[in-house]
């Protein structure tokens, strides 16, 4: 067997599959994703079985079940992971207009599940949210028309990105969920701002994103609801942000101890929207900064390598991806925490949810292969011999 020094990684001709992405993969990433598992099946003995009580099911119910779509997610992430930039972006780009027509098709076989929101599927044995896969393909399908319109004589792929994240959004909100169309333009806003965007255009993006929002809080009585209950002085102790709040407050440094809290049997969505409440009453803040920096350590990681990326479709796309995923652990936590309007969204690999567990698995799954090391050279590599 030989071996070729190209660039930033060694080449061994010959090497196999496995041992090739073990050693190109960021590890310390999957570490970080390993963790946020445990600590969601952890949680999950806390916060399933009074639901599992309410529905007549066995109490560990919904624990089996979130550790068989954690294992999935798991296992959709590996696989995604090994495949090449170019293997990505046409998986990606079928699975956009697959999760496009899905979200076509919501108002005709969707359902409610009595939240208020025609948001999902109801296949029997389960629920598939459309949304959460069109996330991550939705990344990778911008990043790859404002990388093709970057050539000479290309289509213009900005005002194209553009215009899919206006319909998108548009279609979102209509549901209505403005969480995820307020994670869809914050997609593009990073997208296009690695893009090199001018500031003066992000200015204008935010001045439509106002005018959007106000017309939004006159036209839709359950976005103005979620904001009079954020901006009101005086929480009503008997929602759900009150529950959650005083579960962190009463969980203090260290916490209630394991199956000592007791916000569970009062919050609905206890071990899906606020399942951060549960960790803080009994863990305490330890944990809850446990969850936070493996987060910024997944973040973090994937930047520092992608600014070693010579390729623009990669950078664009990896910076999408690792900002979404930090921006929806914010927004959950931030909610919990009441410093941001409920929005209804899942701590990723924490919460209940087989949707969002499974999307999110590829999501990462897409982070991690444009995030490999190849044979090529880091854009710091190009620079200095341009220089010489």
């Amino acid at each position: 067997m030989t071996e070729m020094a190209h660039g930033t990684v060694v080449v061994q001709s010959g090497e196999a599959v496995l041992p090739r992405w073990w050693r190109t993969v960021d590890r310390v990433t999957i570490g970080c994703i390993l963790a946020l598992l445990a600590i969601g099946v952890l949680l999950g003995f806390a916060a399933s079985p009074p639901l599992a009580e309410r529905n007549g099911l066995d109490p560990f119910h919904y624990v089996m079940r979130h550790a068989a779509f954690g294992g999935l997610a798991l296992t959709v992430m590996v696989v995604v992971s090994m495949l090449s930039p170019t293997q990505v972006r046409r998986l990606a780009i079928l699975g956009f207009f697959g999760a496009c027509a899905a979200l076509a098709l919501l108002p005709l076989f969707g359902t409610d599940y009595g939240q208020g929101a025609v948001r999902w599927f109801s296949l029997g044995f389960a629920s598939v949210q459309p949304s959460e896969f069109l996330k991550p393909v939705f990344v990778i399908f911008i990043a790859w028309m404002i990388t093709a319109g970057h050539g000479a004589g290309g289509p213009p792929g900005k005002l194209a990105a553009l215009t899919v994240t206006i319909l998108i959004a548009g279609v979102l909100a209509m549901q209505p969920d403005f969480g995820q169309a307020a994670l869809i333009v914050f997609a593009w806003c990073v997208v296009y701002f690695v893009a090199g965007a001018p500031m003066l255009m992000l200015v204008a993006v935010g001045a439509l994103i106002g005018v959007a929002g106000v017309f939004a809080y006159s036209n839709s009585e359950h976005f103005a609801r979620r904001i009079d209950g954020f901006l009101t002085p005086e929480t009503d102790p008997n929602t759900q942000l009150a529950y959650a709040a005083n579960a962190i407050r009463e969980g203090g440094f260290f916490g209630a101890g394991l199956g000592e809290g007791v916000v569970k049997w009062t919050l609905p969505d206890a071990h899906t929207d606020f399942i951060i409440a549960v960790a803080a009453e009994e863990y305490g803040l330890v944990l809850v900064l446990v969850i936070i920096t493996l987060f910024s350590v997944i973040a973090l990681r994937a930047f520092f390598r992608l600014m070693r990326e010579r390729e623009p479709f990669i950078r664009l796309a990896g910076a999408g991806l690792a900002s979404m995923l930090a921006l929806q652990a914010i927004i959950n936590m931030g909610v919990a925490v009441r410093l941001l309007p409920a929005k209804g969204m899942t701590l990723p690999f924490v919460s209940y949810g087989g949707s969002s567990l499974i999307a999110t698995g590829a999501a990462v799954g897409m982070l991690l292969a444009l995030t490999r090391l190849r044979p090529q050279g880091g854009i710091g590599d190009i620079l200095l011999r341009r220089q010489r």
